[in-house]
């Protein structure tokens, strides 16, 4: 199984569909790498040479924020953005939508389970 930049990409896939199991690679990025690289994209990745492993692993790393580094520039980000205290920011302190959803009937995976609040009893006399 190769490991290119700290992850063990799938022998059996081909290459331009390994690449993407990298965080920050998706398939144009792959394709656009391959062809600089000058690699065939239907190849297996375990048909891949060692020097072509290194190639792409220096390619990637050299042009493309991935793995480490691209999380890393995302927590950045969005730490900025909760020390300015801009709308952004406020809505990733408290754990809502950021990006304009709505949250009166939706949101369930960003709010967390339901917190059910009890109905007041009615006393009778």
């Amino acid at each position: 199984m190769p490991r290119l930049l700290g992850v063990d990409i799938p022998n059996e896939k081909r290459i331009e569909i390994a690449l993407t199991y990298i965080y920050g690679v998706g398939p144009a990025t792959a394709q656009k790498v391959l062809k600089d690289l000058g690699i065939n994209p239907a190849v297996r990745a375990k048909d891949l040479k060692d020097d072509e492993v290194a190639n792409l692993a220096s390619h990637l790393e050299k042009n493309y924020p991935v793995e480490g580094a691209l999380r890393r520039l995302t927590m950045q980000n969005i730490s900025r953005l909760k020390e300015i205290y801009c709308y952004r920011g406020l809505r990733h302190r408290r754990g809502l939508p950021v990006r304009g959803q709505r949250t009166r009937s939706n949101a369930r995976g960003r709010k967390g389970p339901r917190k059910t609040v009890a109905n007041k009893k009615i006393l009778r006399k």
